[in-house]
C-alpha cells in the first residue's frame, strides 16, 4: 500500500490539471487573454490541454499501475516549466501570477524522487 500523501498528492495534480484543461479547452477569457500574452498559436493551447489530458490520465492508472506516476509526474514537469517559462519572460508577468505553476512543478517533482 503506498502511503497516502502519495495519493493525496496525485489527486491534488489531477484536480489542478483537470482545471487548467477545462479553461484551455473551452476558451476561456482568461486563458484566451494570457495565450495572447504569451505570443503562443491558438493551436498551442489546445496541444498543451491534450497533453495535460494525456498527463490527468496516467495519473489516474497510476493508482492500479504505480509506475505511471513517473510517466505523469515527468510531463507535468515539462509543462510546468514551460508554463513559468510563459509567464515570467515572454508575457513578463509578476512572478505572483506563476505560483500556481510553480505548485504544480513542486508537487511533480516531489513524486518524481519519492
Amino acid at each position: 500500500m503506498e502511503p497516502i500523501w502519495i495519493m493525496l498528492t496525485r489527486c491534488i495534480l489531477i484536480g489542478m490539471f483537470t482545471l487548467s484543461a477545462s479553461f484551455k479547452f473551452l476558451r476561456t477569457r482568461s486563458m484566451v487573454q494570457h495565450w495572447t500574452e504569451y505570443r503562443y498559436p491558438f493551436w498551442g493551447m489546445l496541444t498543451v490541454a491534450g497533453l495535460e489530458t494525456a498527463g490527468i490520465v496516467l495519473m489516474i492508472s497510476a493508482f492500479w499501475v504505480p509506475e505511471n506516476t513517473i510517466y505523469a509526474a515527468s510531463l507535468f514537469t515539462v509543462l510546468m516549466v514551460g508554463a513559468i517559462h510563459a509567464h515570467l519572460f515572454r508575457a513578463k508577468h509578476k512572478p505572483i501570477m506563476a505560483v500556481n505553476a510553480m505548485l504544480m512543478l513542486t508537487l511533480s517533482v516531489i513524486l518524481l524522487i519519492q
